[in-house]
């Protein structure tokens, strides 16, 4: 078996059903940059470190440029491209840009896609937890602080709440909290 042998294989990608044809050895992150068009889906090492490539298969953080495409086969996967609902950003998104949590934007879809999952595992998290969440990502520009607040805003959002993530708090008591002080 070579490998250039082609495989035909059935993905759901972002919702929609896909059946591609690919060779043995093409890497998840190839098939769904090249054949798919999906160039959120970013290469930075390219040995599994850095996070860049980060997307969901069935519903879990893995790292496309890890996963032969052939191994998939019969999985839902989910890239960045996914999270948007058409022009109206996903609540994390729209948390990373209110807290500047992202600069370059090279880190950012798999940083995005990390903390999707982590936010559907623990809604309410600490700003520890957090960082520890975001530690399998490596950003080279940020420093992290963004990021956190990123986190800790969108895990308020995706509850309902109003958020002040520079303060840490939920606006309504970062609101309640000036009035005292005046």
């Amino acid at each position: 078996m070579s490998g250039s042998e082609k495989h035909n294989i059935n993905l759901v990608v972002n919702g929609e059903k896909r059946m591609l044809n690919v060779e043995s050895r093409a890497l998840l992150h190839d098939v769904l940059r090249r054949d798919l068009g999906l160039v959120g889906v970013h290469a930075g090492c390219e040995h599994g470190v850095c996070g860049a490539c980060t997307i969901h298969i069935d519903g879990k953080s893995a790292r496309a440029c890890l996963t032969l495409a052939v191994q998939i086969d019969g999985s839902k996967v989910d890239t960045v491209e996914g999270l948007a609902n058409g022009p109206k950003l996903h609540p994390i998104q729209e948390a990373f840009w209110r807290c500047n949590g992202l600069q370059c934007g090279f880190c950012t879809p798999g940083m995005l896609m990390r903390v999707s999952e982590f936010l559907e595992i623990n809604p309410n998290p600490t700003r520890d937890e957090a960082r520890e969440a975001i530690a399998s990502n490596i950003c080279r520009c940020t420093g992290y602080q963004h990021i956190v607040d990123s986190v800790m805003e969108a895990a308020g959002r995706l509850r309902g709440e109003e958020w002040s993530a520079t303060a840490g708090i939920p606006a309504t008591e970062l609101r309640d909290t000036v009035k005292e002080t005046l």
